[in-house]
């Protein structure tokens, strides 16, 4: 029995999670949770046991001075709540943690006890996959749902995806069993830059997060800090012609996969999003790999290596099957292709264990 003291009585609540790890390409899904729970002064109201879920072999707690005491922090998973004001006022429900080491269907039981207890309404959980997606062109990000009726009324994809899966997917159709609306939202990261951070497509999880719950988010520094991003992969990209010559050939494919959706509806949608955002404001061990558009682990292709870098493979031609920027993990509006989980292709699966820890005190 969960019993939550001194949380007060929300207003139409939403759990928004996110887990570093295998779903976490770039940590840009754990970073857009920090992000709201920064901007909106989380308070952090419960955390679960870290004994129960987690391996410290693979996730290793941390040791820090505070005022000459030598104290521990514990990896583990945090829930706070944040107030978002504004005509509409409602609650969120941050989760942000680590994907599970063991017991991962008692780890969803014990989340989707919090937000019975708490009335939330419904769990958006957030990730991120490695992809064959240009860094120059808008990140994808794909919602999905396995309720049907879910992905009519909010327009996202009802997803078919067989394969691998990480604790997003375990967690999305575990609150599909318990009655309670489900959705993720994916970011396609480029596999051949993954190194963290990736505030582009940070900043491209949260705008979607603002479309799907109708809100407005401060998003600080964010825009500027994924120009500094682009900018730098530009630079470094632009020092090997064979990953230069690469880039252009994913940003063909996309271009030309992408060139139906060049609709009249679909800009006028586009330039909807850039009018509420400008007008608007806001209201007051070592790390594993991360899910790919095939189910499996990848790592960072440029510049990820002491020893120098790795040359990314060869693509597919465009008239390929498979050519046109398949993004693992996400599948919507023909923004990433078949993305995993987030469309059908290639979800998140397994204990990525990352070395991620919470800055609260044990």
């Amino acid at each position: 029995m969960i019993e939550l003291e001194g949380v007060p009585e929300l207003i139409d609540p939403v759990m928004v999670a996110a887990f570093e790890g295998w779903n976490d390409a770039g940590d840009a899904a754990s970073t857009a949770v920090a992000h709201l729970e920064r901007e909106w002064k989380g308070e952090v109201f419960a955390a679960l046991d870290a004994e129960d879920y987690y391996d410290f072999q693979v996730n290793r707690p941390t040791v820090w001075m505070d005022a000459g005491v030598r104290k521990i922090t514990w990896p583990t998973t945090r829930l706070s709540v944040v107030r978002v004001g504004g005509e509409k006022p409602r609650d969120l429900v941050l989760v942000r943690g680590i994907e599970p080491s063991m017991r991962w269907r008692s780890f969803c039981n014990e989340l989707l006890g919090f937000a019975h207890e708490l009335g939330v309404e419904l769990v958006v959980v957030l990730g991120a996959l490695l992809g064959d997606t240009p860094h120059t062109r808008p990140v994808p990000v794909s919602g999905v749902t396995s309720d049907a009726d879910l992905a009519q009324r909010m327009d996202l994809e009802e997803t078919k995806y067989e394969g691998p899966t990480g604790i997003v997917g375990v967690l999305q159709e575990a609150c599909t069993h318990a009655g309670v609306p489900a959705v993720s939202l994916w970011a396609a990261v480029p596999h051949y830059v993954s190194q963290p951070p990736n505030p582009k497509a940070t900043l491209a999880l949260l705008n979607r997060l603002e479309d799907l719950l109708d809100l407005r988010i401060p998003l600080g520094e964010l825009p500027e800090d994924a120009r500094a991003w682009q900018v730098g992969v530009d630079q470094l990209a632009a020092e090997d012609s064979e990953v230069a010559e690469y880039v252009q050939t994913l940003e063909e494919a996309r271009d030309t996969a992408e060139l139906p959706e060049a609709s009249g509806e679909a800009i006028a949608r586009e330039f909807e999003r850039y009018l509420r955002r400008r007008d608007g404001g806001a209201p007051g061990g070592p790390p594993g790999g991360h899910a790919t558009a095939d189910g499996t682990d990848s790592a960072s292709y440029l510049r990820d290596s002491p020893s120098g870098r790795t040359r990314p493979p060869r693509p597919p031609k465009p008239d390929t099957p498979g050519a046109a920027g398949n993004a693992g993990d996400s599948g919507d509006s023909g923004d990433s292709g078949d993305s995993g989980e987030a469309g059908d292709s290639g979800e998140a699966g397994g204990s990525g264990g990352q070395d991620g820890e919470d800055t609260s005190e044990d």
